[in-house]
């Protein structure tokens, strides 16, 4: 965030939290699992990267977005009821694509009033 007016050719104010899972991360879910974490914003064109920055394209495909109301620190649950009730629940399987969130003008961190969107990569179930 101390270096974020560095980047000078963003396309809006949204901030983006990225994550990049390791195949089978949800199956065998451990705390001590680790995965690539991203925070970014996007940019028009990748012609002015700032020293010590990287750049990262976002690969297309279906996702599921869900709007979270509330606490970042309370995320968690919100996460676990998509992992483990409505995708079992729906015809579509996890993809292995990065996850995503959108903190936007309503994001208010650890505020109970802060809005996020959660981006889930899915793909119909097989």
């Amino acid at each position: 965030m101390q270096r974020r007016k560095e980047i000078i050719n963003n396309t809006g104010i949204e901030l983006y939290s990225m994550q990049i899972y390791p195949p089978l991360f949800f199956d065998n879910f451990s705390q001590d699992t680790e995965f690539e974490k991203w925070a970014a914003v996007e940019v028009k064109n990748f012609d002015s990267v700032p020293d010590g920055m990287e750049t990262f394209t976002l690969e297309g495909g279906l996702y599921s977005v869900f709007l979270y109301r509330g606490s970042s620190g309370d995320g968690a649950s919100a996460f676990r009821y998509i992992i483990k009730t409505w995708l079992p629940e729906s015809v579509y399987a996890l993809d292995n694509r990065p996850h995503f969130e959108i903190l936007g003008e309503r994001y208010r961190n650890d505020s109970a009033d802060s809005e996020e969107e959660l981006w889930i990569p899915i793909k119909p179930r097989a």
